[in-house]
């Protein structure tokens, strides 16, 4: 095997693929402006609901708890009340989505809080919107508990308490969102730039020109896929690089840590490109590799746990991401990026994407027929 062949095919693909800028564009450009958007439009505490607060009762007591609504719409700004006189056009504001949720506060509410009949609150949501539901319940629930604290408290309390640590500073949701932008921009290149682009050439006939060539098929895959690993490792790293300082992740030009990333987004990128081109091997029809994009980005991207944790999948889906390439480099990219571990931590998922380098590679190399 020659691999001055092999690295003839490399520059060819490269040189190619640098005078496309739409595809760099595409293949660096899309991953950032998903991860400044994303990272901001989840994850962030919810703000700013209407609330409807619908007081049927009208005593002291009640007034203590519309004070506490105006308290927390004054500091946390959770919610913004306001008020309806009747609970059955409440309800059809809530319905209309004039509101987000209801505060019924129910008659004789006063009265029974103060002969000991334990007085229940309504908190009527809008569970279309699970969010904000969420939000505002656990907002609620929280009000509650200081209406039912006492005003001084008890010499022996005899209670049990919780006290949490968190082992890492504050992880804001870019940070969080970022290993899976790095993949995203490594698989994407090796899409549109190694997929994309193989069947292009070969729909146009360009690769006629090898099969009279004495190149092999071992160097035919051998350059195509350096150059997608190029590629993908240039798209990855500048993700890398830019999102990091986007995020403000700290400490990371560490010359350690950025060789570990490094290693991560070497082997990343074989495991995707070598699938591409495993996926690739036997397709001539230009339209199919466009046409299942969005089918490999949902079954690849969203099972990794880049966007939410892989513990709230049900069974069915965290056996995809077993078998996904994707969850082990988002894996490997957030415990190197936000707990700045060592590669001891993710020994596992760099064992797993050279096993999937391997055979992805080598199936692509069977598959491929050196023939029209």
């Amino acid at each position: 095997m020659s691999l001055t062949r092999a690295l003839a095919i490399v520059e060819r693909d490269l040189r190619k693929f640098r005078r496309s800028p739409s595809l760099l564009v595409a293949a660096l450009l899309l991953p950032l402006v998903q991860l400044v958007i994303l990272g901001n439009a989840f994850g962030g505490n919810i703000r700013n609901v209407e609330l409807g607060v619908v007081n049927l009762d009208h005593g002291p007591a009640s007034v203590t708890v519309r004070e506490r609504v105006l308290a927390v719409a004054a500091n946390a700004k959770t919610f913004l009340p306001r008020d309806y006189g009747d609970e059955g056009v409440a309800l059809a504001a809530l319905r209309d989505g004039e509101v987000g949720a209801l505060l019924v506060i129910p008659v004789n509410y006063s009265r029974d809080l103060l002969t000991g009949q334990h007085p229940r609150l309504a908190l009527i949501t809008d569970n279309t919107d699970r969010a904000v539901a969420g939000g505002v319940g656990a907002t609620m629930a929280a009000l509650v508990a200081s209406l039912n604290a006492p005003a001084v408290a008890p010499r022996d309390p005899g209670q049990v308490g919780l006290d949490v640590v968190e082992v890492y500073p504050y992880i804001s949701y870019m940070k969080y969102l970022l290993p899976g932008s790095v993949t995203l921009a490594i698989f994407i290149t090796a899409m549109i730039g190694g997929g994309i682009l193989y069947i292009d050439d070969k729909s146009r006939g360009l690769h006629e020109g090898y099969l009279v060539t004495p190149i092999t098929k071992w160097e035919l895959i051998l350059g195509f896929n350096l150059a997608g690993v190029i590629k993908g490792v240039l798209a990855g790293l500048v993700t890398l690089v830019a999102g990091a300082m986007i995020a403000g992740v700290p400490d990371f030009f560490n010359p350690v840590r950025l060789g570990e990333l490094l290693l991560v987004t070497v082997l990343t990128s074989i495991a995707l490109i070598g699938m591409m081109f495993f996926i690739m091997a036997r397709i001539n029809d230009p339209l199919v590799p466009r046409a299942i994009f969005g089918v490999l980005n949902t079954l690849l991207f969203f099972p990794s746990g880049a966007i939410y944790p892989i513990a709230g999948f049900p069974v069915w889906l965290r056996w995809i991401s077993v078998v996904d390439p994707f969850s082990y480099a988002v894996h490997a990219f957030r415990s190197l990026l936000l707990k700045q571990v060592g590669l001891v931590a993710i020994t596992g998922d760099l064992w797993k994407l050279a096993l999937t380098s391997v055979l992805m590679v080598g199936g692509a190399t069977w598959l491929f027929k050196r023939t029209l």
